[in-house]
This record gives structure tokens, sequence and C-alpha cells, in this order.
């Protein structure tokens, strides 16, 4: 009876060894410690294709020790650290444990991070990003000071996005089937993408790094996310071929229509708006953090000119659409939202390659961009 007792107790802790140790497989860890930061929440997200979900939280001490642990994602996934607002990127393969030490001053630049060589270069990723967020931002402020004109300042966006893609390029010819390929495929500056889908040196990084997803993570919502995207950008680059113009029936259009629905659902054009009235034409994130004070500036010139045949037609590139509804409901003049938001044909047929941009159009459906906003009162003026 004694001998069937051990007997059982042995088998009891094989199974609980079993039972533990397949858990563990199951499971990625992040972990690590944060100064600075007594009293604070962090919190643990994963980032999906079009949404962030937050999965769990924790109250961190004097010391900053702590630990998260998650379901193994059945493909590799992104997720962040976020406390106050500043955010980690990292990357999970698989069941990996990844070490982070940051310091709550600045979280989201100066951390370590270990065992996880993509979440490495995935930092490496993030700050060249915000480098040049910054680099823009100085940029910009030299612009509306009148120290360099409109074409030194194209020139100097352009040297900012190809600094960027310089470090990003390494991963996604490198390593196109990696988190960092993917992640660096993804980054922003001033809320549109460095990569654009409608360039056709572009292109190749998009089909790269789709390929590499359809052959290792086939089925996938990245894989099959990007195979679409990259059979849109393929098809409207081929599009873009030279054409022999005496050979085209060419009929003048002043501009090109827009039809998109509004905070109702209601599908609103361009051209119906537009009927007899003068209209700014804005293309804008209302995410982003100068949101605010453009449309604290549209709506003195709404104010101001509405009763004299003024309208604004806002289009909103937002993925967040709660958001931008939110916002929107409460705006006087049209605000309208693009689906398909940083990948808007809209925007690329207007050749929008940074927000806010704007455009005026006048009675007649002649359109004309406005490079800069200081000069929009006396141009409405004229116009009305």
């Amino acid at each position: 009876m004694k001998r069937k007792a051990l007997q059982l107790l042995a088998i009891c802790g094989v199974m609980i060894f079993i039972a533990t140790g397949c858990s563990k497989k199951n499971e990625f860890t992040v972990s690590g410690t944060v100064s600075g930061a007594d009293g604070q929440m962090m919190y643990l997200e994963n980032v999906g294709v079009s949404s962030v979900k937050t999965l769990d939280s924790a109250g961190l001490s004097a010391n900053g020790v702590f630990k998260f642990s998650g379901t193994r994602p059945e493909s590799p996934e992104f997720y962040r650290l976020r406390l106050n607002n500043q955010l980690i990127n990292f990357a999970i393969d698989s069941t990996e444990t990844v070490s982070l030490i940051a310091d709550a001053g600045s979280f989201a630049i100066s951390y370590s991070v270990e065992g996880s060589e993509n979440s490495k270069a995935i930092k490496r990723i993030t700050l060249a990003q915000l480098d040049a967020n910054q680099a823009l931002n100085k940029l910009r402020k030299e612009h509306e000071g009148k120290q360099i004109d409109d074409e030194e300042y194209a020139k100097g966006v352009d040297d900012i996005a190809q600094t960027y893609k310089k470090v990003a390029l390494e991963y996604i010819y490198t390593a196109p089937m990696s988190t960092a390929a993917y992640f660096a495929l993804f980054q922003q500056i001033d809320g549109m993408l460095f990569f654009n889908i409608y360039d056709r040196t572009d292109t190749r990084a998009f089909g790269a790094v789709a390929t590499s997803y359809d052959h290792y993570y086939p089925n996938t919502e990245r894989a099959v996310h990007l195979h679409n995207l990259a059979l849109q950008s393929l098809k409207v680059t081929r599009a873009q071929r030279e054409i022999n113009l005496e050979d085209v029936n060419v009929q003048e259009v002043n501009f090109l229509d827009i039809s998109l629905p509004d905070v109702k659902g209601n599908v609103i054009k361009l051209s119906d708006v537009a009927q007899g009235k003068v209209v700014l034409v804005n293309f804008t994130a209302y995410q982003t953090e100068w949101s605010p004070a453009i449309n604290l500036e549209l709506g003195e010139l709404y104010t101001k000119y509405h009763n004299k045949g003024l309208e604004i037609y806002q289009v909103s590139l937002d993925a967040d659409r709660h958001l931008w509804q939110n916002r929107a409901i409460n705006l006087p003049w049209t605000c309208v939202v693009d689906p398909e938001s940083v990948y808007s044909q809209i925007a690329g047929l207007y050749n929008v390659r940074q927000l806010p941009a704007l455009f005026l159009l006048d009675r007649k459906g002649n359109l004309k961009k406005i490079e800069d906003i200081a000069s929009l009162d006396a141009e409405i003026s004229t116009l009305l």
C-alpha cells in the first residue's frame, strides 16, 4: 500500500512538472527594471495590424522591477510597454524572454534590451524615426520663419526621409522575413509613411517583405495585409508608365473630386460642397500633436469668411476612426475620413507628401496648393 502511494506521488510529481514545463513553453516573458518610476503604472500592449490591445498592467515600486508574461503568438507579433505615453516597442517571435532596463525620464529612447535581436534592431529603427521627426520639426520652423524657401524645404524633407530609409533598408533587404523589417517598413514621419506605396523604388521594399511573409507566415493577418498592399503598390506604379499625350483625347479637369463619408456615414462630394463657393481643402490627422492648433486657425478663418462664401472640406487620414469621430463631430465645417488612412489613394493623387496639406479651390474649380498657412487669410480674401 505504501509502495503504491509513493508511486502515485511520483506520477503526480511528473505530471505537475510536465504541465508546468508545457505552460512555460507556451509563454513569452518581458521583464526588467525602470528607475525613477515609483508609484507609476506601466502597461503591456499588443500592437495589431489595425488596433492596440492592453494585455496587462503593473504598478511600479521604488526598485522599479516588473515582469509580464503572455501567450506565445502563433506568428511573430509586436508589443510595447507604455509608461506616461512613452513607448518601448519590441517583438516576440516565440517563447523568448526579453529583458529591459530603462529610466522613467527617458523611457522611450535610452533603454537597453537583451534576449531579442529583432527588438534591438527595432530600438535602432525607432531612434532613426525619432531623429527624423526632430529634424523635420526644426526644418518646418525654419520654413515658417522664412529662413529657407519652398525648394529648400522640399529638398530637406526628402533628405530626412532618405536618412531614415538608409537605416531601414539594412533590415528590409538583409532580413525581409524579420519583424525588424516589417517594423521599419511602417514607420511614419508627420503622420505619413516614410515608404510611399506610390513610389516605384519603395515598391521593391514592400514587395521584398511581403514575399518573405507570404513564404514564412502564410495566411497570417500581417502576411495578407502586406500581400494586398504590395499588389496595390505594384498596380499603381505600373499604371504610372509614360504615355504619348498626342494619342490621348484630353479633357481638361481643374481638380480631382473626392467622395468620402462624414461622421454620420453620409458620402459627401467635394464637388457638391464647392458649388458657387471657395473651398479650403485640408488633409490632416487628428491624432497628431499639431492638429488642435491647425483646427484653431481654420476655425478663425471659417468664422471670418464663411458668410462670404468660404467652405472647408477636411479629409482625415486617422487610423483611429473613433478618435476622429469624437473630435470631428464638434467642428462646423465638412469633415470626412479616408478609410485607407496613410495608404490613401486620394492623398496620393493630390501629391500629399506630408501633413497638414492645404489647397484652395476657387469658384471656377481651379485648385492651388498653399505652402504657407500664414498666407491663407490673404489668399482666401483675394478669392472672395
